[in-house]
């Protein structure tokens, strides 16, 4: 079964949220309470249409099934949808700062089929294309070992208190892309 990405579009955000909606409540259970998962899903949770907009948001498939999506951002904000923001999102510059990693989401009965990795690597070379050198994420909880596993490390816990009073383990997490030195034996990054 082969993995397709495309661009996600406006028409594809009723199917995205009870998605994302899927995902959450069916990956988090052992690792946030129901009213975490329940508040998340209302508050936090969801498409950002800013990801779309820029044409930097997408929906994988399989056998033309939306099985998961996520995007990057060459934004300021690190986490969230819609529901989340609360002012435009500030350009960043590829130079200096690290492209965001965001609102990724895999259909319960897609998860540990490579999914994720297949969006994550689409999304990596997107923003190299871009010229991002970097890139940052926040993390949920059931996120933290496969961005772990794809070369990103913790900088902080940076727990998010939602408005009804839940707290939702949130994890900042960076990658530095790295080259190969022309003698091909070390690794800098760029």
């Amino acid at each position: 079964m082969p993995i397709t990405t495309r661009l996600a579009t406006f028409e594809d955000i009723p199917q995205l949220n009870k998605l994302i909606a899927l995902s959450v409540r069916g990956l988090s259970i052992d690792y946030y309470t129901p009213n975490q998962i329940e508040s998340a899903i209302k508050y936090v949770f969801g498409v950002d249409t800013q990801l779309i907009i820029d044409s930097t948001y997408y929906v994988a498939q399989i056998d033309d099934i939306i099985v998961g999506c996520g995007g990057w951002s060459k934004r300021n904000t690190l986490y969230g949808g819609d529901q989340h923001k609360e002012i435009e999102d500030t350009l960043l510059n590829p130079k200096y700062d690290a492209a965001k990693i965001r609102a990724f989401f895999v259909h319960p009965d897609y998860a540990r089929r490579g999914v994720g990795r297949h969006i994550i690597n689409v999304c990596e070379t997107a923003a190299k294309n871009y010229g991002f050198n970097s890139f940052e994420l926040g993390a949920t909880l059931p996120g933290v070992p496969l961005y772990a596993a794809m070369g990103y490390e913790v900088i902080e816990r940076i727990d998010a208190l939602l408005p009804d009073g839940e707290l939702l383990g949130i994890v900042k997490m960076r990658k530095d892309h790295l080259i190969e030195t022309t003698m091909g034996k070390s690794k800098t990054p760029l």
